[in-house]
């Protein structure tokens, strides 16, 4: 592909958000979309997935969090036909837990790449990489987790979105401030707030998307009956 050439998008299902980015998120990159508790992380990694199923591809969901029939319940509250889609072979939902801590290092750190790239997936979340801080000691060894677990899903082809808690104190930045060294763009999620400090509604951000022109503004959101939907009325994708 020619530095001009236009990056193929993948259309997240989110009403406003695609506009935003001008089609979808770009193909292959790694998306991080972090967030306090309660912004719809784990919505908005689902919703991506299913719009992906809704078009025929393949999909994983790689939870490090909720118990497999938990993530399926999520879904189908929105009213999303996820289980046709694991039926039809189109969802794959994968556990990775993380008390079981040498198996998990092992399996990100060596096998999970082969595993990824054997699905055939369009589409892969990861669902969350917060939590691959209980599978490390250290800091130099959370840093290696999580570039192989990048690495394994970029090397798979997939695109794919990350989800991660953002820090209390600074919500623009993950709570493990890795995060997004490793994510080709940054989506955060979080609360408006009045002058008086109470919160009054939810706004999405897109931080950082790289080869694609994107919007910059905060724009609000809302999560309904059938998921995120994004106001993006008036935006100028040359911001």
């Amino acid at each position: 592909m020619s530095a001009s050439s236009p990056v193929p998008k993948l259309p997240t299902g989110v009403a406003g958000l695609d506009e935003m980015l001008g089609g979808g998120f770009p193909s292959g990159h790694v998306v991080l979309l972090t967030g306090l508790p309660g912004t719809g992380k784990t919505c908005l990694a689902l919703q991506f997935l299913l719009e992906g199923t809704r078009r025929g591809e393949k999909t994983v969901f790689l939870s490090l969090e909720e118990d497999v029939p938990q993530l399926l319940d999520t879904a189908r509250q929105f009213g999303w036909p996820v289980d046709e889609a694991v039926k039809g072979g189109l969802l794959k939902v994968l556990r990775l837990d993380p008390k079981e801590t040498r198996q998990s290092l092992h399996r990100i750190q060596g096998e999970l790449g082969h595993e990824l790239a054997s699905l055939g997936a369009k589409r892969i979340a990861v669902d969350s990489v917060s939590l691959l801080n209980m599978l490390a000691e250290d800091e130099p060894a959370r840093r290696l987790t999580l570039f192989a677990l990048a690495g394994a899903c970029r090397a798979s082809g997939a695109t794919t979105v990350l989800t991660a808690e953002a820090d209390p104190r600074h919500p623009e930045v993950s709570r493990d401030g890795l995060s997004e060294y490793v994510a080709d763009g940054v989506v955060v999620l979080g609360y408006r707030t009045a002058v008086d400090g109470h919160r009054v509604g939810l706004a999405l951000r897109v931080l950082k998307m790289r080869r694609t022109p994107h919007v910059r503004t905060v724009q609000p959101y809302a999560i309904g009956a059938n998921g995120l939907t994004v106001d993006a009325k008036a935006v100028d994708l040359g911001g």
